[in-house]
């Protein structure tokens, strides 16, 4: 394993994840936020950052390289609400996005709840998608589709939370990016919560 490149890499990826969005802004008071009938990422988040700050775990990171390899590091985050801040960028219960996602709704033979929220044509939003999987209420998988395209860069990006029992097990942020006049430039990043 080469810690070296581990942490450059980690950087490296999560700047290029962070490109284009305004997710370093503070999560606002919850009890001052006005809500849209979509999903809360930001309280789901806070919900599952608080109870790993609780837990203290260790996190299994695996990072993908430029040359295709994948390198793996263990580390004990200590703020998980810094460590899982990449996907604020995926919050849509904004009011200033009320109406301007499409709700789908389908409830699986196994009783998953399956809840998609897609941009509408032509609005001008760089969140996609989102889903989310719940069973009885307990959230199970969020993922979203992030994407910003204009003439000077193309990002996109899939963001995903996986977290069986309510309790985050993974994850994963994946993405390409093309800066006019470079290269396209393929990250991801994936952590699994240990013990």
């Amino acid at each position: 394993m080469r810690k070296a490149g581990l942490v450059p890499a980690v950087a490296l990826a999560l700047l290029l994840a962070a490109c284009g969005t305004s997710a370093d802004a503070p999560v606002p008071n919850e009890a001052l936020r006005q809500h849209t009938s979509y999903f809360n990422v930001p309280a789901f988040l806070h919900e599952q950052s608080t109870a790993l700050n609780r837990r203290k775990p260790t996190v299994e990171k695996q990072v993908l390289l430029r040359d295709g390899g994948l390198e793996t590091e263990r580390l004990r985050p200590t703020d998980w609400a810094k460590e899982l801040q990449i996907f604020q960028q995926a919050d849509i219960d904004k009011p200033a996005l009320r109406g301007l996602y499409l709700v789908d709704s389908v409830t699986t033979p196994d009783g998953l709840l399956r809840r998609t929220y897609r941009r509408r044509p032509g609005a001008e939003q760089p969140v996609r998608q989102l889903l989310v999987v719940s069973r009885g209420g307990q959230v199970q998988q969020v993922r979203a589709t992030v994407a910003q395209d204009n003439p000077l860069v193309f990002s996109t990006k899939t963001l995903e939370l996986d977290s069986p029992n309510g309790q985050l097990q993974t994850y994963r942020v994946q993405g390409v990016q093309k800066l006019i006049l470079f290269d396209s430039v393929r990250y991801a990043v994936r952590g699994t919560v240990g013990e």
